[in-house]
């Protein structure tokens, strides 16, 4: 890069489970430290009851998890282009409106990016996903308004974005020695999304790259989902999921999916729940297992839970089989899970990735063969089967590792460099 001073802007990718702030100086690393020494911040907000306080991050959880009493919210960014959006949540008595949870994290994000940079920033390049939502183009405008309105009100007067994947594409390519076509596979905590880019070290100095990109395309499906789908196949049925009323009926899926979905925990914890489940529990076939399901929602265990099942997730990337201890349920439940039960779990959302990268070389007129590379990042891209399958579709590709959690802000601090000097 053949600039000499520091950046005047920063780039700041706000993920669904992490989120990172990346400024462009010379010879420095691209991304500030955040928590510690920590390059990430885990996208939690836990508004602590015990201390009367808000706390962040890994420390967020860490209080949560070890008891305090409180409010934690995680998977925020799956807010943006929902229907949740526009409503509230209950937090130490009062109606918190979701926007209002956005912009705290955002506000923290801003601030320890700055502290850690010793200057403020009032210019960033936000990342985006290719797509806030499927398939409503009107609704995902929305959403980035959304976002650049409350990045705005936390002190950023000059807002603009750029996609995730273009982003960590940047990234890529200052390793590169010559040009390549290449898949850029983001997979983070909530969307896929793919980009089809030529790259080489003399593109690397240009500022307009429309001309290189050939294809864009996405969905909303990532990490969380994948932990959703293992949670409902493996672990809610021994809370009663799919189990049978005496009167024939199933048991109503409402609550199961909602424990399955972290920004949507919360809502099983209110009284008029915990009446419905408590007579489901008197008409249940299985009343054994809508106790357990009761027990977690009296200890309010539901992050927990999601803790464990992401656990297992993460062990199954690099492991055929994992033990999860659900023993805080009940005493001696584990449940073994098999490699063959994520991959059976995760089957329909697979099938969905693949439609879309084949509808991305479609969309740029290639043939599989012609790509050279794929080059992985985000959270969620170390899921074997997932990486299968991508590399089914591109039999001749390589495939290369990009920083999972900080290739995207990397590239955001370049494109901040390139954009506002």
């Amino acid at each position: 890069m053949p600039f000499s001073t520091p950046a005047r802007a920063c780039g700041i990718d706000f993920g669904t489970s992490n989120s990172t702030v990346g400024w462009w100086r010379p010879d420095q690393p691209p991304l500030l430290p955040l928590e510690g020494d920590k390059e990430t911040l885990p996208s939690v907000v836990f508004f602590n009851a015990d201390e009367n306080r808000v706390s962040y991050g890994r420390q967020g959880l860490n209080e949560y998890l070890e008891g305090d009493e409180g409010r934690l919210m995680r998977s925020m960014k799956s807010l943006l282009g929902s229907k949740l959006l526009d409503g509230r949540t209950e937090v130490q008595g009062r109606a918190l409106p979701f926007r209002e949870l956005l912009a705290y994290f955002i506000g923290e994000l801003k601030r320890r990016g700055e502290a850690a940079a010793g200057r403020p920033f009032d210019q960033a390049v936000l990342g985006r996903p290719v797509y806030f939502v499927d398939d409503d183009p009107a609704a995902d405008q929305l959403a980035e308004d959304t976002l650049a309105r409350i990045a705005r009100d936390q002190g950023l007067t000059e807002v603009s974005f750029q996609y995730e994947p273009i982003a960590a594409a940047f990234h890529y390519e200052q390793q590169l020695s010559g040009e390549t076509l290449v898949l850029v596979a983001d997979i983070g905590g909530g969307t896929s999304d793919f980009s089809l880019i030529r790259l080489s070290p003399e593109r690397l100095r240009l500022t307009e790259r429309r001309d290189d990109l050939l294809a864009n395309g996405g969905v909303h499906i990532g990490g969380t989902d994948f932990d959703r789908q293992l949670s409902l196949a493996q672990v809610m049925p021994l809370l009663g999921y799919r189990s049978l009323l005496k009167r024939g009926l199933e048991m109503p899926a409402s609550y199961y999916f909602n424990l399955a979905t972290w920004h949507t925990i919360n809502a099983v914890y209110s009284r008029s729940v915990q009446a419905e489940l408590e007579q489901l529990h008197r008409d249940s076939q299985s009343p054994e297992k809508l106790e357990r399901l009761l027990a977690l929602i009296e200890d309010r265990a539901g992050h927990w839970l999601a803790v464990q099942v992401e656990g297992a997730k993460i062990d199954l990337s690099a492991a055929e089989r994992t033990d999860l201890g659900l023993e805080r349920l009940e005493p001696g439940l584990i449940q073994t899970i098999g490699r063959e039960d994520f991959d059976l779990a995760m089957a329909p959302l697979l099938d969905r990735v693949g439609e879309t990268v084949t509808g991305l070389l479609a969309q740029a007129g290639l043939k599989a063969e012609q790509v050279d590379s794929i080059f992985f990042t985000g959270g969620a891209s170390g899921v074997p089967r997932l990486r299968q399958r991508i590399a089914e579709l591109l039999p001749t590709a390589k495939a290369v590792e990009g920083d999972r959690f900080g290739s995207i802000g990397a590239g955001l601090a370049m494109e901040a460099r390139r954009r506002y000097g």
